[in-house]
């Protein structure tokens, strides 16, 4: 666990501490950052393993570096968790549209968000290490030992939310899919991601997978299926 890095980007000074003791408790190295200028800095500069993101920053704000993230090649893997005050529903939207992995609403526990951190770093480590046959369906492959998406040999940049969402339902072609099977799948029984939020993450991948993005199919009052 003292391998693992977790960058706190908090401009609360007395969350940042209560974040930074919980987390270094519980034997993580941790980073912290009181801007958005200063924490995408620190991102390019240690390459966290995960990042908590508060949207309310002075500077740029946590969706403009979320997106700084996302579009740079050295930093897109991060995962990233985004905690905020904003609990409105088109915020948490938007959140994820950006390409945040999960969205943790303040007041918060910090059991519970250190609980939220080791899921994404458990499912992100079996996609690296376990799950290592390369799905290739025409045009699309789909390579989870090195967490690839490519069409027509173009790469794909997918959030881990978006790439676990494919893979589940490429790897079980034509199987139909609930909302809420496919959250059990990707985050586990105790996740709070909504029936929305699916929908938010199948729409973000269809238009990043382009043509390919009809082989995720609809299936009306049930979920979605993979089918070319």
């Amino acid at each position: 666990m003292s391998k693992i890095k977790v960058l706190i980007i908090e401009d609360e000074k007395d969350i940042l501490e209560l974040l930074k003791y919980n987390f270094s408790k519980e034997g993580y190295q941790v980073t912290t950052a009181s801007t958005g200028e200063d924490g995408y800095r620190l991102v390019r500069k240690y390459i966290p393993d995960i990042i908590i993101l508060d949207l309310m920053l002075p500077g740029i704000d946590g969706f403009e570096v979320c997106k700084l993230i996302k579009k740079d090649s050295k930093t897109e893997h991060i995962p990233i968790i985004m905690l905020t005050a904003k609990s409105e529903e088109a915020d948490i939207v938007t959140g994820l549209e950006v390409g945040a992995d999960d969205y943790v609403t303040k007041p918060f526990s910090p059991k519970i968000l250190i609980a939220r951190v080791r899921s994404i770093l458990r499912r992100k480590s079996q996609l690296d290490f376990t799950r290592k046959e390369t799905i290739r369906i025409n045009n699309l492959i789909i390579a989870p030992g090195r967490y690839e998406v490519s069409v027509d040999n173009r790469p794909i940049t997918l959030t881990l939310t978006e790439f676990q969402l494919l893979y589940t339902l490429a790897k079980h072609p034509g199987w139909v899919f609930t909302r809420n099977q496919l959250i059990d799948e990707i985050r586990g029984e105790d996740s709070f991601i909504t029936d929305r939020s699916i929908d938010v993450q199948i729409v973000g991948l269809r238009k990043k997978l382009g043509k390919v993005g009809k082989y995720i199919q609809t299936v009306r009052g049930v979920g979605y299926r993979f089918k070319e």
